[in-house]
């Protein structure tokens, strides 16, 4: 069906002169963007309501259009939920004399969590009930749950909007009071000091969002005489709090782009001043655990791009006193490290796989794990226990359901605690295949795209493929397990995952080299691997879609504007389009903080360059492909508004009769919605759009 089978929405155009560097652009649809004031009052003014009226006109035509897919959805939706264990439970952990549940029964969206004292025989307490929590909120979230060292309280923080600022509240686990104490607008994060009474958070300013404030917070006192601890003044950085996996130090860590700084407290001494380990230096990056007199860091120091491990005396902690644990290796990334009593626990990653590494502190041992799939995702658990030879450790592939696995680091022995159960009885891992291929870039860099499919499917200009990517701020997309990807890769569909620059995959400079002034890098590479695909004949661009959403959706909206052409299909979740407009407004969430990320647009090198690709400034009169954009109101991180005024333009200026639709959930934000089940209703949606596109629908 196409869109012009029914009316579509034509948005007001509104123009507004914005001028930079001498730069004149003309925006149709500025008219679009609400305040928090606005969109929250509870009698809605002229502006309000005809925003609120557009996007609901959107939301109607979406559903008139696709009308007659919405049984075959409600099938999917069935089907994906049919692989799920409802009554599923995850491996319990043990932390301080507790062993701790996360588990969830048949037909509820949410989590219980509770907890059993010493065995895993004892009597189980109840923390938590999310689904009674829940009840009469259209969006909940429950989160930050930090235990006090005691074991008799609980922080835990909530949020009703979707918009990332939280409640954070106390209930005492032994009665099962919640406490009148109530917290306002924070990260959700928290940290108890030794004294069971004492907790610091973090507060966020209440137009960007930044993370800006550390409180101190006594119990039972009221929150308007919370200490101010610290202020993060500098507005290209946040701020965090949280407390060394030994209990034994608060830190405060302060982070931008490309520089951190930490401070510590002993935790038994909550009213004392914080010490600097070392102070900020642009472009030094460090992190801080703490083991014996030490503290060790996961740093960049003197060039080491792709991170290295040292460690200084906690009695001299500026940067001259930092001696190496494990050297800077050109070819591996160091991205994580876990400090136990006899051992450390190392997380690298080599030409794209990710390894761990088993390092014995007597320097007696020193061996990596052995994985033998071409593409895999593994990851060590947050393992509170130091005095222990076990750790945690999941892992999972394109084709293997995730695992949580126990290793004995003193044997080699491992024992696997939880597979992860597919239902429905279709699911045989033999049945798929994976592997990677090797893309050959404009420029010469060579890429890696991950795929699998069905082993059944003939590759072919014929058959259907989803690529996705991120490509941003550094984050690598790992290759892992989906039973709701099963639904595509069951009715023909190949998944390609295209490791793009803009991440780690490659190390440090496979993200430094798609950032900034080389961003296009980024696009282009998602391009150059499509191409690929299309002349290796893993399909063609009438069954070729990309899908990508946040930063992932800026590079769909790249990508079409660049070359539409190769593509029948695109989905942009929560899409980030109106690059040079909101980089210019440092009162938008998250502007100021990414400055580093994608350049200040104050600075005409950079406002010319962002321009160039930013996807609502480069909309041209010309065919695009069919696109799917959704996006939520009370979204903090990329506002509603930058879709919408997207998809409007695309209206306007496209000379195709293609699909195009906003989806605006009126309810949640940036993450979609909260239950389990309601997540999987929007992929359903999106999967539809794919198999539609298709004419692979089935009664």
């Amino acid at each position: 069906m196409k869109s012009t089978d029914a009316n579509y929405p034509i948005a007001d155009k509104q123009p507004i002169k914005l001028e930079k560097h001498g730069d004149v652009r003309i925006d149709n649809y500025f008219w679009m963007r609400l305040s928090d004031e606005q969109k929250n009052a509870e009698v809605k003014d002229e502006q309000t309501q005809k925003v609120v009226n557009y996007l609901e006109e959107e939301n109607k035509y979406y559903k008139k259009v696709t009308d007659y897919a919405k049984d075959f959805q409600e099938k999917l939706f069935q089907e994906m939920k049919g692989r799920i264990k409802e009554d599923d439970s995850s491996v319990p952990y043990k932390d301080n004399g507790y062993f701790y549940i996360t588990s969830y029964e048949i037909g509820n969206q949410y989590p219980i969590y509770s907890r059993k004292k010493g065995s895993l025989e004892a009597k189980a307490e109840l923390i938590f009930n999310v689904n009674e929590e829940a009840k009469g909120f259209d969006y909940f979230q429950l989160g930050g749950l930090n235990i006090s060292p005691d074991n008799k309280l609980v922080v835990f923080a909530t949020d009703t909007v979707s918009r990332r600022q939280y409640f954070l509240r106390i209930k005492n686990l032994e009665t099962g009071e919640i406490y009148k104490d109530v917290i306002e607008n924070t990260t959700g994060g928290s940290v108890w000091a030794n004294d069971n009474k004492t907790i610091f958070y973090t507060k966020k300013d209440p137009v960007t969002l930044r993370s800006v404030k550390i409180y101190r917070h006594v119990l039972g006192t009221p929150t308007s005489e919370d200490v101010e601890v610290f202020h993060e003044e500098d507005d290209t950085f946040g701020t965090y709090v949280t407390k060394s996996k030994s209990n034994k130090y608060i830190i405060i860590g302060s982070y931008s782009t490309v520089s951190t700084e930490a401070q510590y407290l002993d935790a038994d001494n909550p009213t004392g001043d914080f010490t600097i380990i070392q102070p900020r230096v642009r472009d030094l990056e460090y992190s801080v655990s703490h083991f014996g007199d030490h503290f060790y860091l996961l740093t960049n120091k003197d060039g080491a791009i792709n991170f290295k491990l040292m460690k200084t005396p906690i009695s001299k902690t500026s940067k001259e006193n930092w001696e190496d644990v494990i050297p800077h290796r050109a070819d591996t990334l160091l991205e994580d490290f876990s400090i136990f009593k006899d051992y450390l626990v190392v997380e690298e990653r080599t030409q794209g796989l990710s390894k761990i590494r088993i390092i014995r502190w007597d320097k007696k041992e020193d061996y990596y794990l052995p994985f033998n799939e071409e593409t895999y995702s593994v990851g060590v658990y947050a393992n509170p226990d130091f005095d222990t030879e076990i750790i945690r450790y999941s892992y999972n592939s394109f084709t293997t359901p995730s695992s949580v696995i126990d290793f004995n680091m003193k044997t080699q022995g491992k024992e696997v605690k939880k597979e992860q159960e597919v239902l429905g009885g279709k699911f045989k891992k033999e049945n798929y295949l994976s592997k990677r291929v090797w893309v050959t870039a404009r420029d010469g860099k060579k890429v890696a795209i991950s795929l699998v499919y069905h082993k059944d499917t003939e590759l072919n200009k014929d058959t259907p493929l989803l690529q996705y990517a991120y490509g941003s701020y550094g984050a690598t997309i790992p290759d892992n397990f989906s039973t709701t990807r099963l639904s595509l890769l069951d009715r023909g569909f190949v998944y390609a995952l295209a490791h793009i620059r803009g991440s780690q995959y490659l190390g440090r400079e496979w993200y430094e080299d798609g950032k900034m002034l080389k961003k296009i890098n980024t696009f282009t590479d998602f391009i150059d691997c499509s191409k690929y695909l299309i002349e290796n004949n893993y399909t063609s661009a009438k069954h070729l879609y990309a899908m990508g959403g946040s930063a992932g959706g800026l590079l769909m909206g790249a990508i079409v504007n660049m070359n539409p052409e190769l593509y029948n299909g695109i989905i942009a979740a929560v899409p980030f389009v109106d690059v040079i407009s909101t980089m210019l407004d440092d009162s938008i969430p998250l502007t100021t903080g990414e400055y580093d990320e994608w350049g200040n647009p104050n600075d005409k090198e950079y406002y010319d360059y962002i321009k160039s690709y930013s996807p609502y400034d480069q909309i041209k009169a010309k065919e695009y492909p069919n696109i799917l954009v959704t996006t939520g109101l009370h979204d903090s991180q990329v506002q509603y508004w930058e879709p919408a005024k997207w998809v409007a333009k695309l209206r306007e200026l496209k000379t195709d009769n293609n699909l195009l639709f906003l989806e605006t959930n009126m309810e949640a934000g940036h993450g979609g919605a909260s239950g389990r089940f309601d997540a999987l209703k929007e992929t359903a949606k999106m999967y539809t759009f794919l198999i539609a596109l298709e004419d692979k629908l089935e009664s």
